[in-house]
């Protein structure tokens, strides 16, 4: 018995400690966390919530328009309406298109960049992640306008040289717009990725790597049987980020709509918001696929979340 009080005593003193370092837990934490989750609840929780209830009504209008309107109960009506909307159907149809496109494609990329970035040199390796980030730099906006200006045939440089080889390829039309968004998104959101995969390569263990050089693995098999596993957790976070990303286009086709007939006011389902809140001025059908492809969102980040936690698992 005797024996065991000096043990007690270093973890006595450890948690005595602990207490008297201010921040570290009961009113230093709530005053920390108190603002962020008033700015939550501001910023986010009341938004939805105001959504919510203004899908569950809608606008009536009495007689011929004349007479005024009425905002009446109509509880899911509105979802039956939005669903049933064959335009914003086709919406969420161009979407998955989009997504089985831009997803794998934007991983690849990434992956394939930030192995390349993890076995460069140190004097070329800083100067490669300012080229690969620069692009994310740019404003979404910015970034959509520059490429819609690449993609107009009779000004862009880039059709010109290639109509001048006899390669003829028009970038807006139906079949080559929605690549055309692909590529806009990749180059815009590849360098992003690459930051998030490279800094998970930098925490593999330099032993693991030696190891397997010792074994007779080269770069390549290295790369892809050694460093690309360990760092499953962050492709499953940049898988998650790009999902989302990917269910909330609306710049680059928003853009890409005053150069080209191929894309419509609702050619995806956030256009068909906009369109619904500020062409038709039906804010309730508005909100209400404003709901719907939130839940979306949730149910996809849901199933991606569960898919890799249980490749971690295996």
């Amino acid at each position: 018995m005797t024996a065991s009080a000096p043990s007690v005593a270093p973890v006595a003193a450890a948690r005595s400690r602990r207490r008297s370092i201010p921040g570290t837990g009961g009113p230093a934490a709530t005053v920390f966390l108190v603002p962020f989750f008033a700015l939550f609840a501001v910023t986010m929780v009341a938004p939805v919530g105001y959504a919510i209830g203004m899908s569950l009504f809608a606008e009536r209008r009495n007689g011929l328009g004349f007479g005024g309107s009425e905002v009446e109960f109509v509880g899911l009506g509105n979802y039956t309406t939005v669903l049933s909307d064959a335009s914003f159907l086709e919406g969420f149809g161009r979407l998955a298109v989009y997504c089985l496109l831009y997803v794998p494609t934007l991983l690849v990329v990434a992956l394939l960049l930030a192995l390349l970035l993890d076995a460069t040199v140190t004097v070329a390796r800083r100067a490669f992640q300012l080229l690969l980030f620069l692009p994310h730099a740019v404003p979404g906006v910015i970034a959509a306008l520059i490429w819609a200006y690449l993609y107009t045939p009779g000004i862009s440089p880039i059709v010109n040289v290639l109509a001048s080889g006899g390669i003829e390829i028009s970038f807006l039309s139906v079949q080559m717009v929605l690549p055309s968004m692909v590529n806009i998104a990749v180059w815009e959101w590849a360098g992003y990725n690459v930051i998030i995969l490279f800094t998970a390569l930098q925490t593999v263990p330099r032993e693991v790597l030696e190891a397997a050089r010792v074994d007779g693995a080269g770069e390549i098999r290295t790369a892809f049987s050694i460093k690309t596993p360990l760092i499953a957790p962050a492709l499953g976070v940049a898988l998650l980020f790009t999902v989302i990303g990917s269910l909330q286009l609306f710049t680059e086709p928003k853009i890409l709509s005053s150069a080209t007939t191929a894309v419509t006011n609702t050619w995806v389902p956030n256009m068909w918001a906009y369109d619904a809140a500020f062409n038709r001025n039906n804010l309730p059908e508005a909100a209400t696929a404003s709901i719907i492809l939130a839940v979306l969102a949730g149910a996809l980040s849901w199933a991606v979340t569960r898919f890799t936690s249980r490749e971690r698992t295996r």
